[in-house]
């Protein structure tokens, strides 16, 4: 039983430090997250020096204080599994010069061209199909 607690405590000292680190580079003060959060600022303080463990809720006022995805700190937390990835997203999402919202832009216009590619066949596609066979 001891694990599991010790493992609860590295889970939101993990995200508190992530929070930490996104707050320190966004240069938002702690009592300014908390005011954009909604959260109390000795409530976010204990969040980030993981005393406390927060739910998804006030994870989701977190990253909106961070002008951060909710689903970047809901994988930081243990809360969701890391998407699937490929070279690409996993190259986005390891680079430490990109912000955690710069990053989340960068995969959507990602996800979105191979969501349209994937609908609609390219013109090399098309042609082979409508191309009689000999």
């Amino acid at each position: 039983m001891d694990k599991v607690a010790d493992i609860g405590r590295d889970i939101g000292r993990d995200i508190g430090e992530y929070i930490r680190q996104q707050r320190s580079t966004a240069k938002i003060s702690l009592r300014q997250l908390s005011k954009l959060a909604g959260v109390s600022n000795p409530y976010l303080s204990q969040i980030e020096r993981g005393v406390r463990k927060p739910s998804a809720e006030i994870l989701q006022q977190i990253a909106k204080g961070l002008r951060i995805s909710a689903e970047a700190l809901y994988v930081q937390a243990g809360i969701l599994d890391l998407p699937l990835g490929g070279p690409v997203p996993d190259a986005i999402r390891s680079d430490s010069e990109l912000s955690e919202r710069q990053k989340q832009v960068l995969l959507d216009v990602y996800e979105s061209f191979r969501r349209e590619n994937r609908a609609a066949p390219t013109s090399e596609q098309s042609t082979a199909e409508s191309e009689p066979e000999e």
